[in-house]
Formats: structure tokens, sequence, C-alpha cells
């Protein structure tokens, strides 16, 4: 059974986070790449609301019994390909977790003229998730 009050505190946060995100992307990109505090900060909010996300459609992969996706890209996929998230959207946004991981493995060297311009053109598909698990949520009740 899907645990309301969990997935509610991770839409708190992810909404918190995205606020957050917005007093960063007030500044212009040459403020953020010449402060180290303002692009690391951006980084590291994209971690956490990605990992948010994560988590949420974890969570509800696992108590609704859907298929396990392969990997965590996957799991939106899976959302929407079940009808919680629109499909295209689900395609549209999945490929955060990537940006995600790049940022946070390092895997390969970051390119920030660009992670600044992918964070700034897909900022309000974080608001469209929240919205999307919201109307979710309340088809449950």
């Amino acid at each position: 059974m899907i645990n309301r009050e969990f997935i509610e505190n991770k839409l708190y946060l992810l909404r918190g986070y995205y606020n957050e995100l917005e007093e960063i992307l007030k500044h212009r990109d040459k403020k953020i790449k010449s402060d180290v505090i303002l692009l690391r900060a951006l980084e590291r909010i994209l971690q956490l609301i990605v990992d948010e996300m994560l988590d949420i459609n974890k969570h509800i992969i696992k108590y609704t019994n859907l298929e396990v996706p392969e990997d965590f890209q996957g799991s939106f996929y899976v959302l929407g390909k079940s009808g919680i998230l629109e499909e295209d959207f689900a395609m549209k946004i999945a490929p955060v977790v990537g940006l995600r991981n790049r940022i946070v493995h390092r895997y390969e060297k970051v390119n920030i003229d660009k992670l600044i311009g992918e964070v700034r053109r897909g900022r309000n598909d974080f608001k469209t998730y929240v919205k999307m698990i919201m109307d979710y949520m309340d088809k449950l009740k």
C-alpha cells in the first residue's frame, strides 16, 4: 500500500528545493558560473530534486506492483507506461537522471554552460512532475 505521508513529505521537499532553485536561477548565467557557491548550490539542489523524484518513483513502483525498471531512469518510463505520469512527459524528464549522475559521480567533465541551460529549460518539468504525482495521489483517495 502506498504510504501517502511518505509521498506527501517527498512532494513538500521537492517544492522547497524547486523554490531554492528558482532563487539561484534569478542570477544570470555568467554570475552562476563565476560564483562557485551558486554553482555548487545549483548542482546540489538538482541532485536533491532528482533524488526525491526517484524515491517517489521507487515507492510507487514497489507498492503498486509495477514492472521493476532496469535503472533509475527507467522508473520514469514505468510510471509513464502505467499512466501515473503522462507518457510523453515521462520520456522528456527521464534523462534528468543522467544529468544528475554526471554531476554526482563526475562520469565526465560537466559542461557548465550546458548544465545551466538544461536546468533553466527543464525546471518547469519539476513542477509538472509534482502536479502529476499529486493528481495520481488524489485518485487514490
